[in-house]
């Protein structure tokens, strides 16, 4: 009689890639190992996760499957690749100390505070009832608190916090929620506050300005249903109307969200999101002047759960920065720059490492892409031989570190128009490539000659690929859906340097990613005074009504008119056209923030029906100046504004579609640009686009506007260097 054959038993050397650090990936490996039986060791390295596993081939082949399928649900997981190895005789499973080979481990965004943890921070029971550093394996910091790779604690900011005997224990048991949580912490141990929670709120219910130290920064913290507080924060803080953030933990009360816009706000990375506010909403009209909408979030920490629990009102929870410079993350240089705004700090510790802004999302796509998104891979269709940074735009500036098939676009650093600015975009890019252990070898930059962010990349003395702006907008937009092109691209934003020298900014592309030809645009016209053509919409207005033989109905005109042969340079942005209808509809004819008299535009015109106005499309020219004349001619006659800017708005979106239609030559049409934030222009677009039969992309993972720029300058740059 025959016996059964003996299990074949072997040992694997196993790498998993990915976003595979400080998420409990680690645990994980050792619970889907213990569980069969298997021996080994599991360990993080600059790399990733490397796990030796022994054990029958069949139960080995089941627990490598097992490694993608059945991962934590914060993980990411690339690539598995393995080898077999000599066998040990190893029975148990260890997690061991990391070794530092390589540089490539990515590290994982920061995540908002997880349901287990809210509720020991809420039970009188627990040892960290109401501790503002609660965390475990499935929240808590990580890209703000990380030095290096790979991610353990003695490379983060917590390593100057050694663990009590409790949280040890916690640490190191395999069982555990906090089993090799890096962050792990309690009062006996952990961070501190700079001054008694109590007093934060007293100070906020009495209507002071609070400079609250949160994740990536600070914030600028108020009462936000008391009119008195948010005026005086706008004042000391420079933000004249700009719309400011609220946090609540109760929504509803505030906002009617959509489905989709509850999820978004209850998830991991619980951005600021883009909602309409109820009418009844306990908020102090300034917090958002002029719209309907509210940027509305969620707390993420555990000191937002207790500031909101405890001061029971919504507070306004915005960057903590003066108007237009870097969010301030460390505390001396909060304490300079923000000591004539805030009446009290509301610090801790525990040291930020890298500056992160709150991200904002709208509808489906990201205005901002920053905390609970940054530094998560965007992908790039053509793979790079050589690492490159691309160094993005002016405005809501990014950087883009870019290896192999990743991109790894940056958090928001703000306008880069000052030293302040500069300075945070040099400091922040080094902690980067320090982070992702890259050298680049080549740079990609817009062509404006006059952005330091331009300025920065002639100076590096590395080769640099110039990508024009538009194209660097299309290309994003191809890029994050994983297409080279090539495409149709319209492009409408305010601002882009053309390659004729020009101001562009309504465009239509035909492109790829190596190259664009500019197939259509928007009539050129001059903004009188330049720049403060921009700040002023009146003037550009002025400008459309004079090319049409309208009559201008500002008295200043005849005045500035004679800037024209001096100082007014041609635009065909698109920014503008919608700008000088604002100001003909009396909507705004000076701004306080920049695209404020087209979003107020957008709110004007809600979804009421209308028929487009038409527009000429000759010989590639989308004749603008006509949408303002027929909105002219309709005031005039007395039609209400809303049905004004309603048509407006079709007669934009038909005559881009035309265009496309006119221009042909490809199947896919991308939109992009800071215009296409408007949503009814995005819809209707869309739509028409759709029923001339193309196949239409528009942004999803990555902001329409300039905050998106630099990772399409990465993807092209990739393109042609694989050319070169």
């Amino acid at each position: 009689m025959t016996g059964a054959l003996p299990e074949v038993v072997e040992r694997r050397r196993i790498r998993v890639r990915g976003v595979v650090q400080g998420v409990g990936f680690r645990p994980f490996v050792h619970r889907l190992a213990t569980r069969d039986g298997l021996g080994g060791r599991v360990w993080n390295d600059g790399e990733g996760v490397v796990v030796e596993v022994e054990g029958p081939a069949a139960l080995l082949d089941a627990f490598t499957r097992g490694l993608s399928d059945e991962a934590p649900p914060l993980a990411r997981v690339a690539s598995i690749t393995g080898e077999r190895v000599a066998c040990v005789g190893e029975h148990g499973f260890l997690v061991v100390t990391s070794r530092a080979d390589g540089r490539s481990a990515l590290v994982p965004p920061d995540v908002a505070t997880c349901d287990d943890c809210l509720r020991e921070l809420n039970d009188p029971s627990d040892r960290r009832y109401r501790y503002p550093f609660v965390n475990c394996t499935n929240c808590g910091p990580r890209l703000t608190i990380v030095t290096c790779v790979p991610y353990d604690r003695p490379n983060t900011t917590m390593a100057g916090f050694p663990l009590c005997e409790d949280c040890r224990d916690e640490y190191e048991n395999p069982a555990d929620r906090r089993f090799h949580a890096e962050p792990i912490a309690c009062p006996v141990c952990g961070p501190r506050l700079s001054v008694p929670l109590e007093e934060a709120v007293a100070a906020l219910r009495d209507g002071a300005i609070v400079a609250v130290k949160g994740l990536g920064g600070y914030h600028l913290a108020c009462d936000a249903a008391s009119e008195r507080a948010v005026a005086r924060l706008r004042e000391r803080k420079g933000r004249e109307e700009k719309p400011l953030a609220v946090m609540s933990a109760e929504p509803l009360a505030l906002a009617e969200p959509t489905t989709e816009e509850l999820d978004l706000l209850g998830s991991p990375a619980r951005p600021i999101v883009l909602v309409r506010r109820r009418a009844d909403a306990p908020v102090a009209p300034s917090v958002a002047p002029g719209t309907p909408w509210l940027g509305l979030m969620l707390p993420y920490t555990p000191l937002h759960h207790l500031l909101c629990a405890d001061v029971a009102r919504p507070l306004v929870m915005t960057s903590g920065n003066l108007s237009d410079e870097p969010i301030a993350f460390d505390d001396d240089r909060a304490r300079q720059r923000l000591g004539d705004v805030a009446d009290l700090f509301l610090a801790h510790d525990r040291p930020i490492h890298r500056r992160c802004e709150d991200s904002v999302v709208r509808a489906d796509f990201p205005l901002r892409r920053s905390r609970g998104y940054a530094p998560s891979a965007l992908p790039l269709p053509v793979p790079l031989d050589r690492p490159l940074v691309a160094a993005g735009a002016e405005l809501k500036s990014t950087f883009c570190v870019a290896r192999g098939r990743e991109a790894f676009l940056s958090s928001h650093l703000g306008d880069l128009t000052g030293e302040d600015a500069y300075a945070a975009f040099r400091d922040d890019l080094e902690l980067w490539l320090d982070m992702l252990g890259v050298e680049p070898a080549a740079l990609a930059c817009d062509l404006h000659p006059d952005y330091l962010s331009t300025r920065w990349a002639w100076e590096q003395g590395l080769p640099v690929v110039e990508v024009q702006h538009h194209h660097a907008h299309a290309a994003a937009c191809l890029a994050e859906h994983g297409e080279p092109g090539p495409a149709l691209a319209v492009v409408l934003d305010g601002t882009g340097f053309g390659t004729d020298g020009r101001i562009w900014g309504g465009e239509v592309l035909r492109c790829d990613l190596t190259a664009f030809e500019r197939v259509a645009h928007l009539e050129p016209v001059p903004l009188p005074g330049g720049e403060a053509a921009v700040r002023e919409p009146w003037r550009t207005a002025s400008a459309y009504l004079e090319l049409t033989g309208r009559r201008v109905p500002w008295e200043r005109w005849e005045l500035v008119r004679q800037s024209l042969s001096v100082n007014a340079p041609l635009s065909s942005g698109a920014g503008r056209l919608f700008d000088a209808c604002a100001a003909l509809l009396g909507v705004r004819d000076r701004i306080s923030y920049e695209g404020q008299a087209a979003i107020e535009l957008e709110h004007l015109a809600g979804d009421l029906p209308a028929a487009a106005y038409e527009c000429a499309v000759e010989h590639g020219v989308i004749r603008g100046s006509e949408l303002v004349a027929a909105a002219h001619d309709d005031l005039a006659a007395g039609r209400p504004r809303a049905e004004i800017a309603a048509a407006f708005h079709e007669g934009v979106a038909t005559a881009f579609a035309a265009a496309c239609a006119e221009a042909g030559g490809a199947e896919t049409v991308v939109l992009s640009g800071g215009c296409l934030q408007n949503l009814r222009l995005l819809a209707s677009l869309r739509m028409l686009l759709e029923r001339e039969g193309f196949r239409v992309l528009s942004h999803r993972a990555v902001p329409p506007n300039d905050g998106g720029v630099s990772y399409g300058q990465a993807a092209v740059a990739a393109a042609r260097l694989a050319c070169a």
